[in-house]
């Protein structure tokens, strides 16, 4: 069992967590308002938003709306008997989380174990669920690219920088595959493969004085043994939910270009979809908190690069990056607290009820 630090060793693990934020939200905020502004006028940014009608609000409102249920059905896909409005709970507190803390993506899986074991979910079932939709969610990620790539070629079109990301992103696709066909095939490659792990694992620790972990190889053999049967039936729906998860924060995206005036002759569709997909790529191991500030001036570069030749996009273009960036990242974070406000409301209410009864 690994021993508790002494109290008077535990501060400089504190300070680095903290000096870890602090440098991840100077990161961000250098490139929101050192970089983003030099790309576009922000007060023609402000303008281009005020420039929307009622009706192109409602639309990209139910864009946003639709986004929002997206992820649901990874989660659902991932964990049989969840239910939609547990799932959504569920997602948008992790999101919030993910999208607001430094290495939110960590504790967001824990936020994730506790609200859903709340709703009577057993603890290897969302073990399984959280590897095999972050899984799938990674290997759409590798995809994209090649298939952003593919549809610009048979349209006549095509862009170095995102055949270059194709290249990377199907050589991750086929490791990625790999491993875990092996892992959910073979008890013996998922034992060594926990083995490897846990000792890779142990000697990062021990820099930082602390024990050993244990029991991986074990681990990793329940979950092969589990995830065997949950891919075998499965498969299909986790590659369609999250195919569609992905697709809907692309929608928002094209909603937003479109809405503010990048038209097709601009920006087609699969530039869009390229743009889309190398930022995600590039972001994939989060830097800052949701990838905030390297999002925002990614996909602007991005976008800039496939705009055609000449093209008078700059403050369009950062208005309805600005703009998908609300509707993805600050409305899931507004609505995350919100969720999560009316989660420990239920489980204050339940525990009321058990204690009336008792």
């Amino acid at each position: 069992m690994e021993q508790p630090l002494p109290p008077e060793k535990a501060g400089p693990s504190r300070t680095k967590r903290i000096l870890q934020a602090a440098i991840s939200l100077a990161v961000a905020w250098a490139l929101l308002f050192g970089v983003l502004p030099r790309l576009a006028d922000f007060g023609e940014v402000w303008e281009a938003v005020r420039s929307l009608t009622f009706v192109q609000t409602i639309v990209l409102m139910g864009f946003a709306a639709w986004n929002l249920i997206g992820y649901q059905l990874v989660m659902m896909a991932s964990l049989p008997g969840l239910r939609m409005r547990h799932a959504f709970l569920t997602g948008q507190i992790a999101a919030a989380v993910t999208n607001t803390v430094p290495a939110g993506s960590v504790v967001g899986i824990g936020v994730t174990y506790a609200v859903l074991s709340s709703y009577g979910h057993g603890v290897g079932n969302i073990a399984m669920a959280s590897v095999l939709s972050g899984w799938w969610n990674t290997l759409v990620v590798f995809a994209l690219p090649s298939v952003a790539a593919l549809i610009l070629a048979l349209r006549g079109g095509t862009n170095g920088l995102l055949l270059t990301g194709a290249a990377i992103g199907l050589a991750l696709l086929a490791a990625a595959i790999a491993v875990l066909v092996l892992v959910s095939t073979s008890e013996r490659f998922a034992r060594a493969v926990g083995r490897i792990s846990a000792r890779a694992v142990s000697w990062l620790r021990r820099l930082f004085r602390k024990g050993p972990v244990s029991g991986w190889d074990e681990g990793l053999a329940r979950f092969q043994r589990g995830s065997a049967v949950l891919i075998r039936q499965r498969w299909h729906w986790l590659t369609l939910a999250t195919v569609v998860s992905h697709l809907s924060i692309f929608w928002v995206l094209l909603a937003c270009l479109r809405d503010l005036g990048v038209g097709r002759e601009l920006i087609s569709w699969p530039g869009a979809l390229g743009a889309f997909a190398l930022v995600r790529l590039a972001t994939a191991v989060p830097i800052t908190p949701g990838g905030l500030g390297l999002v925002e001036v990614g996909m602007t570069a991005a976008l800039m690069l496939v705009a055609a030749e000449g093209a008078q996009v700059e403050s369009a273009v950062v208005a309805a990056v600005l703009l998908f960036r609300a509707l993805t990242f600050l409305l899931q974070v507004m609505l995350g607290v919100a969720c999560y406000g009316l989660w420990r409301w239920e489980a204050r209410r339940h525990r009321a009820e058990e204690e009336g009864l008792a």
